[in-house]
């Protein structure tokens, strides 16, 4: 990750308030402008559980993220961060009772959270995208399925970033869809045909010119990448730049169908905590690729939560 050149070293924490994961990220800046991670964490907390229902965050989702952030409150206090940034996404944002949320954070973890929209999360999500690509890359059109949201990024040298946000998400297509265990045909294509209805109108207006390369960020994607590799510990090297044909994604969406969520659980490669979700996660990566006729997809380890840092780093350079 690089970002503008610096006059000396600095250390940065960013949090990623998503809503099924948080993730923390503490960095050093070099007076090269390089950011060289010394401390990384994410936990599963399904902060968005039944906020599609309800619009509200529960007691105890609320609870489950604030006592990570406290516990990683001590962790930033432990490095003497300069600057840290703290962000919230769809869960946050769609949630009625928000507001109770940001004080319970600020008077428990001392963090004030920002909420960003769809759009800003999609270009701080490009810039971490952008770190980690491989040489050569330069029209990109991203793809960062999260919780509640998925987000279609087009990026190309010279011109605007555009991207589109749709209020389809894991958390968001399980609990509104996908109710049986496993999920019962019917279900699976009405997933399909929303997913598919909601991609064709939010990349509608988004030229695709020849060599676009098509990337894609966050949970599912990488844990679907190291599903494929049947990796028994997730390895952050093995995962970023790797290739996702359409043919896998499709055999491991198959698997994930035809197993109930306790099936799940151990499988190679999957996370504890993503079984519940990973299923809808295959089903909305395939319909996306076969609606825009991608039949390989570039994975990124790198996306919002190196983005958040990347921005902070750019903006208290310029103080």
């Amino acid at each position: 990750m690089t970002v503008s050149p610096i006059a000396s070293p600095r250390i940065l924490a960013g949090i990623d308030i998503g809503t099924l994961t948080c993730r923390l990220l503490i960095a050093e800046l070099s007076p090269s402008g390089g950011l060289q991670e010394l401390r990384s964490d994410r936990r599963i907390l399904r902060l968005g559980q039944g906020v599609d229902r309800d619009r509200l965050l529960r007691a105890d989702a609320m609870e489950r993220v604030v006592d990570t952030l406290k516990e990683w409150r001590q962790v930033i206090d432990a490095y003497h961060v300069e600057a840290s940034a703290v962000v919230a996404t769809s869960a946050v944002r769609d949630a009625k009772n928000r507001e109770e949320f940001l004080g319970l954070v600020r008077r428990e973890a001392g963090f004030h959270v920002e909420i960003i929209s769809g759009e800003e999360e999609a270009r701080r999500t490009m810039l971490g995208i952008r770190s980690g690509l491989p040489p050569g890359m330069t029209d990109l059109l991203a793809l960062d399925i999260g919780g509640g949201s998925t987000e279609f990024i087009l990026d190309q040298p010279g011109r605007p970033t555009m991207a589109r946000s749709i209020d389809i998400g894991v958390v968001r297509l399980s609990e509104r869809i996908l109710h049986g265990d496993p999920p019962t045909a019917g279900e699976v294509q009405e997933a399909r045909d929303w997913v598919r209805r909601e991609t064709v109108a939010a990349v509608a207006d988004m030229p695709r010119p020849p060599g676009l390369t098509f990337v894609g960020t966050a949970g599912t994607i990488t844990a679907l990448a190291a599903m494929a590799q049947q990796l028994p510990t997730y390895e952050p090297a093995r995962i970023h730049n790797y290739r996702l044909t359409l043919e896998t994604v499709k055999g491991l969406e198959a698997q994930l169908l035809s197993k109930s969520k306790a099936q799940r659980e151990g499988l190679p490669g999957l996370e504890r905590g993503r079984e519940e979700v990973i299923a809808a996660g295959a089903v909305i990566l395939r319909t996306v690729m076969e609606t825009l006729e991608k039949r390989e997809c570039l994975v990124s380890d790198l996306g919002l939560r190196e983005g958040v840092l990347i921005d902070l780093a750019k903006r208290i350079t310029q103080r």
